[in-house]
């Protein structure tokens, strides 16, 4: 086994956040307010099911223990089941984790699960369904909800659920969302929404601090829980009163990028040290051949060395990634 994943902060790496395309069907306002737009005359060529079995296998063997299948839409990939089943099956990967708008899952979940899925998180930005259908662009409320029930039935002990926390629009939900998750074993993560330079009217008006939700959960009882080496950045709280969990997670921070356990692989095959960069290191021309397994460790390990210590969000600079959902592990 090679050596364990770490940068020159002592940070190590225990997660792979894993995109497998860039295309969605929804029209987040936060993230495609116009819809997923490809590059003309381009046809997309994203990572196949061989390179996505290489990088997996690269990582596994640098001690990486969780994958998160991202998109764009992941499972608008025809051989979605299989990609799952590809990441499953590499020695020492113990979790299999996908985030999804949800509305292939009443369908298709339970052959998600038998292929070797672990866990899930959906996107669902409103309980109402006309507020869900302003953010997301899409009516697909009910079948997104059949799809998380659909989980369940497939032996899923807990399903997560991002919500990107919007002023004047889903913000006063959140008595709504605590009664949902009362009797139900979901974890509903309040993703807070970020500064992407492209959209800063949209960020000054429907930007909500998570500090204010942390405050009112903690006044009424809700306690911290610990979290796990290769567990996301989430701040996760319970109540004796719920079945359910609450998860923040609050970019800018100070100190939210003291605990980094994770590294990011794009849809073409870029490694970026950090999910808010836009810069990235390539690893496609490394994933044509099983032999050039050596090399590809060689050069994530070597990356590593000019990883920063802070994204710096927390003094003004601004992300370069708009697909708030995908940040929410």
């Amino acid at each position: 086994m090679a050596k364990q994943l770490e940068d020159s902060f002592h940070r190590k790496f225990y997660y792979l956040r894993l995109s497998v395309t860039d295309v969605c069907n929804f029209k987040c306002t936060y993230c495609l307010p116009d819809g997923y737009q490809p590059e003309e005359k381009k046809k997309p060529s994203f990572l196949t099911l061989d390179e996505i079995q290489r990088v997996t296998a690269a990582f596994a063997d640098c001690g990486t223990t969780k994958v998160r299948i991202t998109g764009g839409e992941p499972s608008l990939r025809r051989d979605f089941t299989d990609i799952i089943r590809t990441v499953a099956s590499q020695p020492g990967i113990t979790k299999v984790a996908t985030t999804t708008n949800g509305y292939r899952m009443a369908k298709h979940v339970h052959e998600w699960r038998q292929a070797g899925l672990t866990h899930i998180n959906v996107s669902v930005d409103s309980l109402d369904p006309k507020m869900f259908y302003q953010i997301t662009g899409e009516n697909m409320f009910h079948q997104v909800m059949e799809g998380i029930e659909a989980a369940f039935d497939a032996g899923f002990e807990q399903v997560k659920i991002n919500t990107v926390l919007l002023k004047d629009l889903n913000s006063q939900e959140l008595p709504k969302f605590l009664e949902w998750i009362k009797t139900r074993p979901i974890q509903l993560r309040f993703i807070e929404l970020m500064q992407t330079g492209e959209m800063d009217s949209l960020f000054s008006k429907h930007h909500v601090s998570g500090v204010s939700i942390r405050n009112h959960l903690i006044a009424n009882g809700w306690l911290l829980k610990v979290k796990n080496n290769n567990d996301g950045p989430a701040q996760v709280f319970y109540h004796p009163d719920y079945i359910g969990e609450i998860g923040l997670i609050m970019p800018y921070e100070k100190n939210f990028c003291e605990s980094c356990n994770r590294l990011r692989v794009s849809a073409k095959g870029k490694l970026h040290l950090c999910l808010f960069g836009e810069e990235g290191v390539e690893l496609r021309d490394l994933l044509a051949d099983d032999s050039q397994q050596p090399q590809l460790i060689e050069r994530i390990q070597a990356s590593l060395n000019t990883k920063a210590v802070s994204h710096f969000l927390d003094e003004g600079k601004t992300g370069m990634t708009p697909n708030l959902a995908s940040i929410g592990g």
